[in-house]
This record gives structure tokens, C-alpha cells and sequence, in this order.
């Protein structure tokens, strides 16, 4: 899976989680935190089906800023 897909499919992770934000403004950079809102109980959320998604689990205790560095992320843990 190229980073631009696993990217596609978190946007759509992301607006099923938060269904107000707009599409365009969901990019590498986009901070979790302050430009999507995504507070904890969202964080969950999306990890969850993150998680089922991608067939993966996160580990306990990665952090993330950006939407870039979960992508990241998971492109370590699909393309090793």
C-alpha cells in the first residue's frame, strides 16, 4: 500500500470520526489536536478502527502530532 492510499484511507478513518471537517483541510500536516479536534475520546476512536482498517495494533505508547507521522506509522508497519 503507497503512503497516499494508507493517507486516503485515514481521511476517510478521520471524517467518520469527525463528520464536520472538510476533506481538504485533512493533510500530512494537519495537527491532530489543533487544526481536527480530535480529543481523546475521538483519539479512540480513531485507533480503533485504524487498528481494524489496516489489520494492525498500535503500540501503547506511540504519540502522534500530525496526520504525517501516523501515516508514517503505519507505512513502517505494512511496508517492512
Amino acid at each position: 500500500m503507497t503512503r497516499e492510499e494508507i493517507l486516503d484511507n485515514l481521511k476517510e478513518i478521520v471524517l467518520t470520526i469527525k463528520p464536520r471537517l472538510e476533506l481538504s483541510n485533512i493533510n500530512p500536516d494537519s495537527s491532530l489536536v489543533k487544526d481536527l479536534g480530535i480529543d481523546s475520546l475521538s483519539m479512540l476512536l480513531l485507533s480503533l478502527a485504524t487498528e481494524n482498517k489496516f489489520g494492525f495494533q498500535f503500540n501503547p505508547q506511540a504519540k502522534f502530532d500530525t496526520i504525517g507521522q501516523v501515516v508514517d506509522y503505519i507505512d513502517n508497519i505494512l511496508n517492512k
